[in-house]
């Protein structure tokens, strides 16, 4: 069976959580590591995904560690999707008006 792996990059402009962890993780840049399966006898390549990992810093006494979380391609999408939210009705909200913008 033929793997591979590709890793990326995902932003979160807020804190969020994912399903299966009860810990908030904070705003920020994360990599993600993504498995993927070659899948046998078609006549083109195709890859299954097996496995999405985030790659999370530790904090505290955790500092300079890091671990692979598992999660699922769609958690990581709506936690993505609902920080989009978040950052759009943050920026849509009086908070987001500058003190010392006018409001005459």
């Amino acid at each position: 069976m033929t793997m591979r792996s590709t890793r990326s990059t995902v932003t979160f402009a807020n804190p969020f959580t994912l399903p299966g962890y009860p810990d908030d993780l904070p705003a920020g840049d994360y990599e993600v590591l993504a498995e993927e399966e070659l899948l046998q006898g078609l006549n083109f390549e195709a890859y299954r995904r097996t496995a999405t990992y985030l790659r999370v810093h530790g904090k505290g006494p955790r500092a300079g560690r890091s671990e692979m979380r598992v999660t699922t391609e769609s958690d990581l999408n709506e936690a993505l999707s609902r920080d989009a939210v978040t950052t759009e009705l943050n920026n849509h909200s009086e908070a987001a008006l500058s003190p010392l913008e006018d409001r005459t």
